[in-house]
């Protein structure tokens, strides 16, 4: 691990902010002034996503005629938000005979698969739509469309070479569509076509005297989803997180929203993206990791608060499963890895493991972790049946993961069942037969990318991106709090990090696994309490002074509130 000190990137000036966080702000890409902007003015416009006058049409001639729609989601957060977003904006818009449906992960499979369209088939409806997914589910939607379902599919996932025979496609990923962001998470995609429905609806009178629906009060499940699916924070998806979250702190936010905050014991007033990925996020996932998604989605669909209350709470029961369940298989993979004496100075391109006993709805978060730890692109395998294995990757920065199966793919003909995907995250099935020869032909891709790239030897190394050292005035709450509340922080758009020499005056591990520590910057009476989760084995015996990559953060204890530093990274000193 190397910690790199980031460069200014531009002299815009954000006057509101204080004149260090406009310092770390120099350190961001920021395209131009407005990027700092975070109201919705500027806010990309629908009309130059592709297919969408069609898709428009289609959906307003199944409202006016009251055909019956059919939603298909994902089982993640970015799915279940995009179908509540659906279903209740189409109800909004009169659409009586509205429901959806989502694939159960070991039955079905991802997405609109052959086994999820087989089961619809009992009772078709006239217009299906996909949400988060479908972009590469060509069996799928073919065997809609030959029973006579009209199909529009809404995904932001890459596209495969061969797109499904849909009606229309709105992805921005599209070869060829000119929407101004291709960072928009699921939720974002159908957010922006139900905007275009508003638009022809008005256009043709469909709501009378009466005023049209504003959508902008659903900006907290579109900003729920959004940050959720970790999706690039470029400045359109900034808009609409941050005024989604404004609108949460506020308690303006459907019940079930609301619930996830109090259950996951995040403070509404000061919400922030890192308390929807740590905390609100988590809750909503093992839904579908777990069970199925459709106790989520009726979570967000509920508007009776005690009713949102209890499923929330069952969500809760369902997570502490999930650690469980997560806590087991890294025990297992970290036993694998001993096993095969992995050693960070003679790590393979790619870390691949499978053990029977593994969960499938944990694959990704395990493969993250041990992502994280080894730094290498990492693929863990599940059973599914009959000898097919569901697998999960997570890569690093600089390696493309989709692009480097869908080269694989190519080139090993039947090596590999199904993929998709993004570049950091992808989802593939294979025959657990064919595991050692993926696993071969995944790291000589690999090795044929590194060698096709220019400065190579720095893509295997891990590195961490500081804003520098930060001034003594600034390890205060105030800082901290600003920090917080400014900017939604996330892919692309990192939250600030600084670096810094600190004495170590005590430490303890947590659960086996975190180290807690009391620091003061040397030469100086201030002190801080530090955490470092998932660190514990970096810890090196009566260490006396560490050199860390940290953020700042407030514990809230009983009332008190007091400045406490997370440290991504530490190393020590001699």
């Amino acid at each position: 691990m190397k910690i790199v000190r980031r460069k200014p990137q531009h002299q815009f000036c954000a006057e509101q902010h204080s004149s260090l966080l406009q310092e770390v702000l120099k350190n961001r890409v920021i395209e131009d002034e407005s990027a700092l902007d975070l109201t919705l003015r500027g806010l990309y416009p629908y009309h130059s996503l592709s297919n969408i006058d069609v898709a428009t049409d289609m959906i307003v001639k199944a409202l006016t005629s009251q055909k019956e729609i059919l939603i298909v989601g994902d089982y993640d957060v970015d799915g279940a938000t995009s179908i509540a977003l659906a279903i209740r904006v189409l109800r909004e818009f009169g659409a009586l005979n509205v429901r959806y449906t989502v694939p159960h992960r070991i039955l079905d499979g991802y997405g609109l698969s052959r086994s999820l369209v087989q089961k619809i088939l009992r009772n078709p409806p006239d217009l299906l739509i996909t949400v988060d997914n479908g972009i590469s589910n060509v069996d799928g939607v073919e065997l809609a469309r030959e029973n006579g379902i009209d199909v529009i599919v809404t995904d932001h996932h890459l596209p495969p070479e061969i797109l499904p025979n849909a009606n229309a496609i709105i992805n921005p990923n599209l070869v060829g569509d000119q929407f101004p962001s291709k960072a928009l998470a699921g939720v974002g995609v159908i957010f922006y076509l139900l905007l275009s429905v508003r638009a022809k609806l008005m256009e043709i009178g469909y709501f009378g005297e009466y005023p049209a629906p504003n959508l902008a009060k659903y900006l907290d499940i579109v900003a729920l989803g959004t940050i959720s699916d970790l999706v690039p924070l470029d400045a359109n998806n900034r808009k609409i997180a941050q005024q989604g979250l404004l609108r949460m702190r506020q308690g303006v936010m459907i019940a079930g929203i609301h619930a996830l905050i109090e259950v996951s014991n995040r403070k509404r007033e000061n919400l922030s993206t890192s308390d929807i990925g740590f905390g609100v996020a988590p809750l909503l996932n093992a839904a579908g990791r777990l069970d199925n998604m459709q106790v989520g989605i009726e979570l967000l669909l509920t508007d009776q608060a005690e009713e949102a209350l209890a499923i929330a709470n069952e969500l809760f029961t369902m997570n502490e499963e999930r650690k469980t369940i997560e806590h087991e298989m890294r025990e297992t993979a970290d036993s694998i890895l001993t096993d095969i004496t992995l050693s960070k100075e003679d790590l393979p391109l790619s870390i691949c493991l499978y053990d029977e006993s593994w969960h499938q709805g944990i694959t990704g978060i395990v493969a993250s972790r041990i992502k994280e730890q080894y730094y290498r692109p990492t693929f863990i395998f599940a059973y599914d049946n009959e000898g097919l294995l569901k697998g999960s990757g997570r890569s690093i920065r600089g390696i493309h993961l989709r692009d480097l199966m869908s080269n694989v793919a190519r080139d090993h003909q039947g090596l590999i069942e199904t993929f998709g995907g993004h570049a950091m995250a992808a989802g593939l099935s294979i025959y657990e037969d064919n595991l050692h020869k993926f696993e071969k032909a995944m790291s000589e891709e690999i090795a044929r990318f590194i060698e096709m790239t220019p400065n190579s030897d720095e893509l295997l190394s891990q590195k961490i991106y500081s804003d520098g050292e930060l001034p003594a005035t600034g390890f205060n709450l105030g800082f901290a709090d600003e920090i917080k509340l400014a900017y939604p922080w996330g892919q692309q758009f990192p939250e600030p990090i600084f670096d810094d020499a600190f004495e170590v005056l005590d430490y303890r591990i947590l659960k086996g696994a975190h180290l807690k520590f009391t620091l003061r910057k040397p030469q100086s009476p201030m002190t801080f309490e530090a955490m470092a989760f998932f660190q514990a084995h970096q810890l090196v015996d009566n260490v006396k002074e560490i050199h860390c990559a940290f953020k700042l953060d407030v514990n809230e204890w009983r009332g008190n509130r007091n400045l406490q530093l997370i440290i991504d990274y530490f190393e020590p000193i001699q």
